[in-house]
């Protein structure tokens, strides 16, 4: 039973994913700060640390061959740059640190497409965290979406057919594709094809491979 790691099990992407693991026959751990051990699935194993600090959960992380790391701001915004730095920069910073100490075969960030004309702070931390997992030389998938939709996120559903024109336009095209959106269930898709074929070296995901579905 392959052995799976997770950071951020008790998020918006970490929930459904946890639960989708599990279907599929992994054995899965789940970081948690001390006190939301509750809100993980039944069956998931807890265990009680700090996000930002990796000496906190690195024993517990073996014989784990994937760790995947959905640390983040929620809700993220222009005003939130601070946060992103001290929250989703130190997150990575330490599950680079964790991975490589505990010899963890294949690391799945979720980063964010680029380049974007906003979110300037929240690109620049994200493109720092993908920088890390290169200069670990840890074998990686990163996933590249922009906005994923679902519960407590629709509105942007509004723009669904601005984004349609704009994939029509040449001029436009190309950005339109890779700013896309993608729904939540498109995502924890693409977590779990990242899981089952662990990458060798890195391998970047972007927004129109998530969107077609990764075993299409």
């Amino acid at each position: 039973m392959q052995e799976v790691f997770v950071t951020g099990g008790t998020g918006y992407l970490g929930r459904p994913l946890l639960g989708a693991l599990q279907a599929r026959g992994y054995r899965v751990r789940a970081l948690v700060r001390p006190g939301s051990e509750g809100r993980l699935p039944a069956g998931v194993e807890a265990v009680v640390g700090q996000a930002l600090e990796a000496d906190t959960f690195i024993p517990a992380i073996g014989p784990a061959e994937t760790l995947v790391h959905l640390v983040g701001t929620p809700r993220p915004n222009p005003a939130k740059a601070r946060q992103f730095r001290e929250v989703d920069l130190a997150s990575i910073r330490a599950s680079v640190t964790a991975a490589s100490a505990a010899g963890v075969r294949h690391l799945i960030y979720v980063s964010v497409a680029q380049p974007a004309p906003v979110m300037k702070a929240y690109l620049a931390v994200r493109r720092e965290g993908e920088a890390l997992i290169r200069a670990a030389g840890l074998s990686a998938t990163i996933l590249r979406p922009w906005y994923v939709l679902g519960p407590g996120h629709r509105w942007p559903y509004l723009l669904v057919p601005v984004y349609g024109l704009l994939k029509r336009w040449p001029p436009t095209h190309e950005a339109a594709r890779r700013l896309d959106l993608v729904t939540r269930a498109q995502m924890v898709a693409a977590l779990v094809w990242a899981v089952a074929h662990p990458a060798e070296g890195i391998r970047v995901i972007e927004v129109p491979d998530i969107r077609r579905g990764l075993d299409a």
